[in-house]
């Protein structure tokens, strides 16, 4: 098993009777003059998250639906802060006031040419069996920051809502213009197939979820297994979170209880919210609109799994009648801060996280990592008990209205700017458990400390967390590769290296901390099987028959989260890897350079950023040294370190979406999620803009340059 840094070299006992951790431990982690003393606390650590307790907190936090801003909202943050109280955490309620819709009435309609009554809703979810699906409490399923309306139009399909997409209807001179536009889910961001269809002049936007991507079509459904059944509906917010997230009329500016109107936008001002409406819809109540939209026949890529032919539309023999009556208020929210202060350095602060709203009852999503929380502050209370206390400045944090738009981590960042350009890192977790398949994002200069972490938890299928990470992605490259499964470690190696830790797009509550105020961040989750996203049957009853019934992953959980904490508190030097960084930075200038020659951009001058890059790709390798050493006085290389993250931020922004400063990464613009990596320029290239991608390659270079000569200058 190889291993690209000699200072993480481990021994690693693949045992399935070791529940708490991997034995023995490192000799040398990258950070720390002496793992020893830290083994011990990690040891301590990892004896305390329990699968019994975890159960409890997971059945607590999803008895009753909980979304944002809601009377049962407010029991679970009493709850949680409950739990960081008996830990010792010094924990307050914190809440924010945001521009929020809840749904008076949802109508659908869909008659044929002749008048024929073909579908009339939305259908109530429901299954045979499922113990929670008849609260009363359940909200009619809406969308997140759409707008009231009340429109009858044509529909036509237009697959997933993709710019491709759109772009083969208008080949085909199908127009959208004051049509209802039917997408499915899957490919991009919810908002984005609304805002695509927003640009193209549509008068609204259905969103169903074709049986295709998360339905029958995977595998059996629920009742009888994971995926999605006939009613089941995907919510969730269409607010263009790729122009900024947190509430709409406060962008940059906390929306404390006590804001001044005159410091939140008109709503004519705010770029963040659709002007067109857009409602969620189960397979059931999309099927006859579907089957009876007409028109030209769908490419084959199109078609889902339906038992028809799929059609696109435009040919005006169906009418869809959509009615939406939305309560939009100010409304309020309520993060919980639980807060451990540093005793050497407390200004620097590592804050941690997941979101505890959900739509209805949010077993999965996002309960099973509070729950994960919950058992990391669990064992971290029980290291306070034994006197041990933190060097960094910990923060753990309940984040409300994430699903609305990353409201309360975006404005509880927002409010703590200033203390967070100390902060070291941010550490997140959101579908904390849906399966026992470990993932992992971050910025490159902490992905080899994400795996030196999971290198030191054991799995629950024996040996340690990483062991098992990369049986599952050589299974899955080999798959990819020769339609063959190995079972072996070595298939990853043959096929690509070292375990694969993606990079940060959005759609989760790191964004405001990486993307905006530059602190390097982290996010975990282990999956599987997933198919009720968003709907009511992500509840305790799914989740015990599908996601962890022994709950042993939200143990795993715990610790991976809990251990991430502990050593980016306690490291006598921050573990980020530059040299990492450097290296990917290099590449994606590199296939940026060929993208632009294939665009006919070959006049966008590449060589001005690539040289800021080699001379960050020196700096970086000889403050590396310097690491290694991880030298008595830190205090001065720690400060260059954590500088050299915001040092890539443009305080321009990127063009038309200021608020998004990362220069090398951000959700992209047709995208939501996917990480689009130095967007300034691809965007730029893209949109087919040489004067764009000019001044975009400045900005980055300009950034380059910054993060050289901070590490240039670290003695």
């Amino acid at each position: 098993m190889p291993r690209r840094l000699v200072f993480c070299c481990l021994l690693l006992i693949a045992d399935a009777s070791l529940l708490a951790q991997v034995s023995p431990f490192p000799d040398r982690v990258l950070g720390y003059r002496d793992f020893s003393r830290q083994a011990k606390i990690d040891q301590d650590f990892l004896a305390v998250p329990d699968a019994k307790l975890a159960q409890e907190e997971l059945k607590t936090l999803t008895a009753a639906p909980h979304v944002a801003a809601s009377k049962e909202d407010y029991d679970t943050a009493l709850y949680v802060a409950d739990k960081f109280k008996a830990a010792g955490l010094d924990t307050q309620i914190v809440p924010y006031k945001a521009w929020l819709n809840l749904p008076q009435e949802v109508f659908l309609q869909a008659t044929s040419a002749e008048g024929k009554l073909l579908t009339q809703g939305p259908t109530r979810e429901h299954v045979d069996n499922d113990p929670y699906q008849d609260d009363p409490r359940i909200l009619t399923a809406f969308n997140g920051s759409s707008p009231s309306c009340d429109v009858t139009a044509d529909a036509v399909y237009a697959n997933y809502g993709r710019p491709e997409d759109f772009k083969w209807l208008e080949e085909m001179h199908i127009s959208v213009a004051g049509k209802i536009v039917l997408v499915r889910y899957g490919a991009n961001f919810r908002g984005v197939k609304v805002y695509l269809a927003q640009q193209r002049g549509a008068a609204g936007v259905i969103i169903y979820s074709d049986p295709a991507d998360d339905g029958y079509f995977q595998g059996d459904k629920y009742p009888h297994g994971p995926w999605r059944p006939d009613t089941g509906v995907q919510r969730g917010s269409v607010q263009y979170m790729f122009k900024y997230p947190g509430d709409a009329t406060t962008p940059d500016v906390a929306s404390t209880p006590g804001l001044a109107a005159s410091q939140r936008l008109p709503l004519a001002q705010i770029s963040s919210l659709p002007t067109i409406p857009s409602m969620p819809l189960s397979y059931h109540d999309a099927s006859p609109i579907l089957e009876n939209l007409g028109g030209p026949v769908a490419p084959r890529e199109w078609q889902g799994a339906l038992p028809f032919s799929y059609h696109v539309g435009g040919a005006g023999l169906i009418k869809v009648h959509m009615r939406l009556k939305m309560d939009y208020a100010e409304r309020t929210i309520w993060d919980v801060i639980g807060k451990i202060p540093g005793t050497e350095f407390p200004d620097e602060w590592v804050v941690a996280g997941n979101h505890r709203d959900a739509w209805v009852f949010g077993a999965v999503d996002p309960s099973s990592g509070t729950t994960a929380m919950l058992e990391a502050v669990h064992g971290i209370g029980s290291l306070l008990a034994q006197g041990w206390k933190p060097r960094r400045t910990l923060f753990f944090c309940s984040w409300d209205a994430e699903e609305e738009g990353l409201i309360g981590s975006t404005e509880w960042a927002e409010d703590h700017a200033r203390q967070l350009a100390h902060a070291v890192a941010y550490i997140n977790t959101d579908v904390g458990v849906s399966g026992p398949h470990f993932e992992a994002s971050a910025v490159p200069s902490l992905k080899q400390f994400v795996r030196e972490v999971t290198m030191e938890v054991a799995s629950p299928k024996g040996g340690s967390v990483y062991d098992e990470w990369k049986k599952d992605q050589a299974n899955t490259a080999a798959r990819r590769h020769t339609g063959n499964v190995f079972n072996d470690t070595q298939t990853l190696t043959q096929i690509g290296g070292d375990v694969r830790v993606g990079d940060l797009g959005s759609g989760s509550d790191y964004t405001p901390f990486i993307q905006h105020l530059g602190v390097p961040a982290t996010d975990i989750g282990s999956t599987g099987p997933y198919g009720v996203y968003h709907s009511a049957f992500d509840n305790y009853a799914w989740f015990l028959m599908n996601a962890d019934p022994t709950f042993v992953y939200e143990q795993q959980m715990a610790r991976v989260f809990g251990l991430e904490v502990l050593h980016m508190a306690d490291a006598d030097v921050l573990p980020y890897d530059y040299v990492t960084y450097a290296k990917q930075i290099q590449a994606y200038l590199s296939a940026a350079q060929t993208r632009a020659k294939d665009a006919g951009l070959a006049s966008v001058e590449f060589n001005p950023a690539l040289e800021a890059a080699s001379r960050f790709a020196a700096a970086a390798t000889a403050v590396f040294a310097k690491e290694l050493s991880a030298h008595e006085n830190s205090t001065t290389l720690n400060a260059s370190l954590r500088a050299v993250e915001e040092d890539l931020l443009s305080p321009e922004g990127l063009p038309g979406r200021p608020w998004f400063r990362h220069t090398i990464f951000a959700p992209g613009e047709y995208t939501g999620y996917a990480a689009v990596v130095i967007p300034g320029v691809n965007e730029a290239i893209d949109a087919r803009d040489p004067a764009r991608a000019q001044l975009q390659m400045a900005s980055l270079t300009a950034a380059l340059s910054r993060a050289a000569a901070t590490l240039q200058a670290v003695p």
